[in-house]
């Protein structure tokens, strides 16, 4: 069994030389399961000196050799996929058959995708027909400092990890400090799988500690972060001085985009999406903006699917949605659907305190908003909880104008029979995805975002590898 304790760096679990501790706390019954160690500042350098000392070697290596230790470290992860299951719905609450299927599945189809993408990508080339001696090299960046998420552990960790090992970069990975054990239990398989000493460095500590140390760091040279968008703030100005590259992934307040002539499970798709995962996804449609001849029936529709939604103990298994991941959290959504009331908006479904039957543990009611307007709180701000706004529009240029009224612009969605008014559309709305009539991306799906939901960051795929290299021109080859 794992020290939680100590961290991992340069091929050996360590004891750090910081000495506070936190303590991971079971969502589902507020009680303390484990506990972590707090890296200091030491102990960032430390694992930096070997992610720094273990480059050259690293990026050195052929593609073929990158490929076969990361099928490797994909059969060690499907063996232990029951254990990162088990792992992943108690520290953050995930249900149990959706911490099995989507959360550690979503960590093996990107570890796959990425080692498909990698096969195939040609890290030199010449430059065209017409300069056939101009040749382009993509090399790895260097250190990469990769800073994850509480909300898909295994998701996020992977679309870092994966693509950064592949391109033949160096890590230190900062998990979020409420959701740490599951990438420690990657940090695990990657030891038993192989790696070379200082490849991969995993330090625990929060955002204000380890999380701006790795980013004003001079021997960092590329900052991957997935979290909310003040942090992401605080990281660019953090990682200025140094001019290090850094990619984004942040927040999000999608606009699901219903037509009259959407099919007729539409509506119930969209609650359904906005409550998978307790509403802790960064791309869930929160906003429904339904046309108005349909709006009524979708606001009846959206109030029976919350009130048939199941909430239960994230240890259970079945189709329920689990707690919210903290106390903090489980606040913040109680406080913004006071806010929502106060506001004006009109309560359909859900609302404040627990479900019944539920007096400990984290748990949100399913909560449904009619007749939300754009000057509300609830219609600007992302609250991470099982929590739907619905709005009305007359025209497709309304909805439109309404879907990109947001400082987000991560995933909109669009519901439609109508082929050419679904494609026009897709183009109009201001977001780096867009999902038409309940159809998810396919493997390699570049995922990112714009405006407030981030920049300098695609992940998935192709664009998985490049956001993990430099391209360098050559001339004369």
């Amino acid at each position: 069994m794992l020290d939680t304790n100590t961290f991992y760096i340069n091929g050996k679990w360590v004891t750090p030389e910081g000495s506070q501790t936190l303590d991971i706390i079971n969502p589902s019954d507020e009680a303390g399961f484990s506990t972590i160690a707090l890296g200091s500042q030491a102990d960032t350098d430390s694992a930096v000196a070997a992610a720094k000392k273990a480059f050259p070697k690293w990026s050195a290596t052929s593609k073929e050799q990158r490929v076969e230790l990361l099928e490797r470290l994909f059969e060690t992860y499907k063996a232990r996929a029951e254990e990162m299951a088990q792992t992943t719905s108690q520290e953050m609450g995930a249900p149990i058959d959706l911490a099995r299927s989507a959360q550690v599945g979503a960590g093996a189809a990107h570890l796959k995708n990425t080692i498909r993408a990698l096969k195939s990508f040609e890290f030199e080339h010449p430059l065209g027909e017409h300069a056939p001696d101009n040749i382009i090299l993509h090399e790895p960046v260097g250190v990469c400092a990769l800073i994850t998420p509480w909300n898909w552990p295994m998701n996020q960790v992977m679309l870092k990890v994966a693509p950064a090992l592949a391109t033949g970069c160096t890590v230190v990975l900062k998990p979020s400090e409420i959701s740490p054990l599951s990438a420690m239990l990657l940090a695990d398989m990657i030891d038993s799988t192989g790696f070379p000493p200082g490849v991969f460095n995993l330090v625990n500590g929060d955002g204000a500690g380890v999380g701006s140390q790795l980013s004003e760091h001079p021997d960092v040279d590329l900052v991957s972060f997935t979290g909310s968008t003040r942090a992401g703030k605080a990281i660019t100005i953090a990682a200025a001085d140094t001019v290090k590259r850094v990619g984004l992934e942040l927040g999000g307040k999608g606009a699901n985009i219903i037509f009259a002539d959407a099919d007729e499970k539409a509506v119930t798709r969209g609650v359904r999406h906005c409550f998978a995962n307790s509403g802790q996804s960064c791309n869930a449609p929160t906003r429904m903006l339904v046309e108005k001849s349909l709006y009524k029936q979708a606001v009846d529709t959206a109030a029976m699917i919350a009130g048939k939604t199941d909430v239960g103990l994230a240890s259970a298994e079945g189709r329920h949605i689990g707690p919210v991941v903290s106390q903090q959290q489980f606040q913040k959504v109680q406080a913004l659907i006071k806010k929502g009331i106060e506001e004006g908006a009109s309560l359909v479904a859900g609302g404040e305190g627990r479900p019944e039957g539920l007096e400990k543990g984290y748990f949100v009611k399913p909560t449904v908003f009619a007749d939300v307007t754009p000057a509300m709180t609830i219609w600007s701000e992302e609250i991470f909880g099982p929590v739907l706004a619905i709005t009305p529009f007359e025209t497709e240029e309304e909805a439109v104008e309404l879907a990109n009224d947001t400082l987000y612009g991560l995933t909109n969605y669009i519901q439609t029979s109508d082929k050419e008014r679904a494609r026009r559309v897709a183009r109009q709305v201001r977001s780096g995805m867009v999902e038409i009539n309940g159809k998810s991306g396919s493997a390699g799906f570049p995922f990112g975002g714009m405006k407030q939901s981030g920049n300098g960051s695609r992940e998935g795929g192709v664009w998985g590898l490049e956001e993990f290299l430099e391209v360098k021109s050559v001339t004369d080859w």
